[in-house]
């Protein structure tokens, strides 16, 4: 699986913040988010089902509430 890098704009208050919770975890920052977005996936599949096929690049929109994906 490929590795992509992904730039994000965030406050500086909630940046410190989130470094606080992953440095209190035993985490960087990076390993810190990316269980915060594991489980923010698993929470979405969990409640939608599992998210198969190729999603596409062009991708970026919100999907129904409605409609699992």
């Amino acid at each position: 699986m490929a590795v992509k890098s992904v730039s994000i704009r965030i406050e500086q208050e909630m940046l410190d913040k989130l470094s606080y919770v992953a440095e209190y975890e035993g985490r960087s920052l990076n390993s810190h988010i990316l269980v915060l977005i594991r489980r923010d996936i698993q929470n979405f599949e969990k409640t939608w089902g599992p998210i198969t096929g190729q999603i596409g690049k062009d991708v970026n929109v919100k999907p129904s509430k409605h409609s699992p994906v």
